[in-house]
């Protein structure tokens, strides 16, 4: 199966620009945008993401926070989940594999490469699960 919605929580609006033209022009995903965790939870569901692509670094409710808030829900435990962040510490990175990302991709990203990276690890996922 092929990935097509992916719902994308970043706090900065110039990243969240490049993302959408990344995810939506050059890759073709149906997209969901958020600006804070608190945004993504009152529409994540209504979306139903096959992938969500996830900031670290954001005010009042951080990536880690949005991602346990995330797994709270029923429909979303099984959703992979990828960190994008500046914080390019392995320590820092693994904390976030640890706490149940499937990866964490660097800022910053190739707005080029971002939608066919997120379909190999979306695939990669599926064939974990299978």
């Amino acid at each position: 199966m092929a990935l097509q919605r992916v719902m994308h929580v970043e706090d900065d609006e110039s990243i969240r620009a490049v993302a959408e033209i990344a995810l939506m022009d050059v890759a073709g995903f149906d997209l969901l945008s958020c600006d804070s965790g608190q945004s993504a939870l009152a529409q994540v569901e209504a979306f139903s993401p096959q992938l969500i692509l996830l900031d670290v670094m954001m005010p009042q409710m951080d990536g880690l926070q949005t991602l346990a808030a995330l797994r709270q829900l029923a429909s979303l435990k099984q959703v992979p989940v990828v960190f994008m962040t500046a914080k390019i510490q392995q320590s820092e990175k693994q904390q976030y594999l640890d706490a149940g990302a499937v990866a964490v991709i660097d800022k910053p990203f190739d707005p080029m490469l971002l939608g066919e990276t997120l379909q190999s690890l979306y695939q990669d996922c599926l064939e974990k699960n299978s």
